[in-house]
Formats: C-alpha cells, structure tokens, sequence
C-alpha cells in the first residue's frame, strides 16, 4: 500500500512505542525511502498521530491504545510495514511491557524491528555534528550518559554508561550536550557546557530514528529484541554503598 501526501510518497506504515518512562507514547507514522542514506532526514518520516499513555497503565492499554490509533486512520495491524521501539536506557517495567508487545506483533506480521536507544534519539534531535554527549536522568542523583561521534546525520555510538551527577558533570567538559531534562541542562550551562534543550522525546522522535535504522538494514528480529538497560555493576553498587 502506498500513501501520498503532497505528491510525496510515503511507502512504508511505521509503528513506533516508547514506555521506557514513567509516561509513554505511541506514534503513527508514514515514511519514505531515498536513494542514498546521506540524504535522509526528518522530511523522510510523516507523523500521522502521537498518542499519550499514562504512567502505570501501560500493561492494560498500550494493545488496546494500538489497535484504537490504527483503526482510527482506517488502518489495521496488517497495513503496518515495521516497528520502531524505546529499548532503553529507563524503567525496567516499561521497557519490558512495550518490548513484549513490539516482539508479539513483529512476530505475527513477519516485520523488522529498528531498536532504538533514547540516548541516540537526544543526538538525532538536537542536529548537533561532531563529540555529541546525550544525557537523562536516571534517578538517585545518576545520569545516562551517551558520547556520540556525529559526522552527518548518523551517530556512532563510543560509549553509553550511567554516572553520577558530579562524574557527569566533569565528564561532559568539551562536549556538545543534548538533553530534554531542564535540572541537566541548567546544572550544565552553569559549568560552562554548551547545550542543546531538547523538547521531552516521544515515540514520534523514536520513529525518525527508528526510519534511519531500517532504511540502513540496522534490524532485529523478536528473539533478538532486548532492553538497553544502562546500569550499575554489582561491584559499582557496592562500592557505592560502602562510601
């Protein structure tokens, strides 16, 4: 099925989910492939529709929310041509509920799925170029951190590890910061950093990045679908206690 818009066409019908926080959201998308992965960008993904879900009741309603997104622009499950989900870094309930259902129905449906880490979705949407550093807040004074090389519009990962505050603030010294987290960004910009503000990522900037991945063959298949957690060492955890 091809979809128009314009005179543009949009092939491919793009489900993507992030559950990965204490709020998610779903995005209906419609996208398009180019001749070359250097020229793609964010014109390449239409979004047609980004629902909201409710911290806590995900379990219950993200099948039910899916179902009610897809039926609402005259689409079923069956017009969907790949996923695009939150792996991580996040909560651990979240992220296994969404990734739970992303694998059920790329499974029935035979789709690829682009696994996308939220630390990435920060680089790719700040439009930042050169030492990128991605951060979120991880809770108990800790930071998920992301260093990025950006030559283009593709980010290649060096490192994603989760530090404390202070380590963070030290660490990010010299680097282009791209958070949605406002407490992240002052502290930054106090300490001399350069910082991009990002508005709060949804599955809408999960499914422009989740595009970029596919249209480069960087797929997984449901058994090889897991959460990026980002944590602790048992040995860092203790070390911590015992200070």
């Amino acid at each position: 099925m091809t979809f128009t818009d314009k005179g543009k066409n949009f092939p491919m019908l793009l489900l993507a989910i992030d559950t990965s926080g204490k709020n998610g959201s779903i995005a209906l998308a419609q996208a398009r492939q180019r001749a070359t992965d250097r020229s793609a960008d964010h014109n390449d993904v239409r979004v047609i529709e980004t629902v909201l879900l409710a911290g806590g009741t995900f379990s219950a309603q993200l099948v039910p929310q899916i179902a009610a997104l897809l039926s609402s622009h005259g689409f079923t499950k069956h017009d969907i041509g790949a996923f695009a989900v939150a792996s991580g870094p996040g909560s651990f309930t979240g992220l296994r509920i969404g990734l739970a259902v992303v694998k059920a129905l790329a499974e029935i449906l035979s789709k690829p799925i682009a696994s996308v880490s939220l630390l990435e979705v920060c680089v790719f949407a700040s439009g930042a170029h050169g030492k990128v550093m991605a951060a979120l807040d991880a809770g108990r004074t800790d930071v998920y951190v992301g260093e990025y090389d950006v030559p283009l519009n593709r980010a290649q990962v060096l490192q994603e590890l989760i530090l404390s505050r202070g380590e963070f603030l030290s660490r990010a010294t010299g680097w282009t910061l791209a958070t949605p987290d406002s407490a992240l960004a002052a502290e930054s910009l106090a300490a001399g950093v350069a910082v991009s503000t990002l508005a709060p990522i949804s599955a809408a900037d999960v499914a422009r990045l989740g595009w970029l991945k596919i249209q480069a063959g960087e797929t997984v298949q449901p058994d090889q679908l897991e959460a990026n957690y980002i944590r602790r060492t048992d040995a860092e955890m203790l070390e911590r206690i015992g200070s």
